[in-house]
């Protein structure tokens, strides 16, 4: 856990920093920077109000923008690899006056597998929580200096209701491009269905019709990768609060009162690819503190 009240200040202004957990029974995961968007608090979480930003300015950076980290999981079990999301890819882009996003920018994710000695053809799988472009960016992307993404070689695990509403999905955020680049890798896996040693897939509609998250079981412990049900820290503490994406805000809502409380679970760890520098973290509903206490082993 965060050994001051400063470092924890200082950690959720930041972009997420590569880190690495032992959950048990030979299974490793390791957070995969790729990059950042800085998103308005308000326009992001419409339900919040400004007297709590005030009360708690510690998630806002200089701009007064929550840091929301982009990367991947990497999932290690004896020898073999499997990727969580994909990140956004070696691009950047300026605030979207259309949408509540501020700049967002990746292509770090090729460096961050190399530094932990893996290539992207180590990787068997890419499996996808949603099919948002930064959860995807390096799924369909070509690597640099080819003319295919870094991972074709690898199936592509996304859930059976998020590819069978791929259309709606690619007509209402303008992914054409993107979706039409992942289709000829995707596998689509059934809601609980085993897709790796101690990985299983779960259905969580509610940010997206067919949203993904991916329970890992190591040993003892287990590891909840939450994709977008939540974007934030604070969430955890005002569960109630919707993204302004959300395909259905009610159902969000509902989802994340649930997964809250089995994140207070014992031996139970989150992993929230957006949450700054605390991706990882055990919920403590104490009421001494923030709820997210962040694990760092």
């Amino acid at each position: 856990m965060l050994n001051s009240t400063v470092d924890q200040g200082e950690r959720l202004r930041r972009t997420a920093r590569p880190r690495s957990l032992q959950l048990g029974g030979g299974t490793r995961v390791s957070y995969l920077p790729d990059g950042d968007v800085r998103l308005p608090p308000r326009g992001w979480l419409p339900e919040s109000t400004d007297e709590v930003w005030t009360e708690h300015s510690e998630y806002l950076d200089d701009t007064g923008h929550l840091v929301a980290s982009i990367g991947a999981l990497l999932v290690e079990h004896g020898g073999r690899a499997l990727l969580i999301d994909a990140g956004f890819g070696a691009e950047s882009l300026p605030p979207d006056a259309a949408t509540p996003r501020g700049t967002i920018q990746g292509g770090l994710l090729l460096d961050s597998l190399a530094q932990l000695g893996r290539a992207p053809r180590d990787i068997e799988a890419v499996a996808i929580t949603h099919l948002h472009p930064d959860h995807i960016g390096w799924a369909w992307r070509p690597a640099p200096g080819t003319d295919r993404p870094a991972f074709a070689h690898a199936d592509y695990l996304v859930s059976e209701p998020e590819w069978a509403g791929r259309d709606e999905l690619a007509a209402k955020h303008g992914l054409t491009e993107e979706i039409a680049g992942v289709a000829p890798y995707v596998r689509t896996v059934a809601d609980g269905q085993e897709i790796f040693p101690g990985v299983r897939m779960r259905v969580t509609a509610g940010h997206t019709a067919g949203h993904a998250e991916y329970v890992v079981t190591g040993g003892e412990r287990r590891l909840i990768a939450f994709g977008d049900a939540l974007h934030s820290p604070i969430q955890i503490d005002h569960p109630e609060w919707s993204a302004s994406p959300d395909h259905d805000p009610a159902g969000s809502a509902e989802h994340r009162r649930r997964l809250v409380a089995e994140l207070a679970e014992p031996r139970t760890i989150g992993f929230g690819v957006h949450f700054a520098d605390v991706v990882f973290g055990q919920v403590r509903p104490d009421g001494a503190g923030p709820a997210w206490q962040p694990v760092d082993a």
